[in-house]
């Protein structure tokens, strides 16, 4: 039996590693806005799409998540740096 792919995209160790970096989002004071979800699925989501070359509207199901979730989850990470932060953060502890 095979591996579950999004698990093998990130790994336990990645996880722990770019989880403290990720953005909070709080709840808006007047109520409402995104439901939350699972963030290491929407991470694994966001890694498959940047690896794969693939659109966002072709996302598979497995990965738990929706792709306009993954794809708004992307573009508020880009702009909060979590990808230079999670560069230099790998940097740190495996090139040093």
């Amino acid at each position: 039996m095979s591996a579950d792919p999004p698990k093998c995209l990130v790994p336990d160790a990645r996880w722990e590693l770019v989880a403290p970096l990720l953005p909070s989002f709080a709840a808006r004071p007047q109520g409402g806005g995104t439901a939350p979800c699972d963030e290491q699925a929407v991470f694994t989501a966001v890694v498959y799409v940047l690896i794969s070359g693939r659109a966002w509207r072709h996302l598979p199901p497995t990965f738990g998540t929706s792709p306009a979730t993954a794809h708004r989850r992307f573009t508020v990470w880009t702009e909060a740096g979590l990808w230079r932060r999670f560069h230099r953060t790998w940097r740190l502890r495996f090139m040093s």
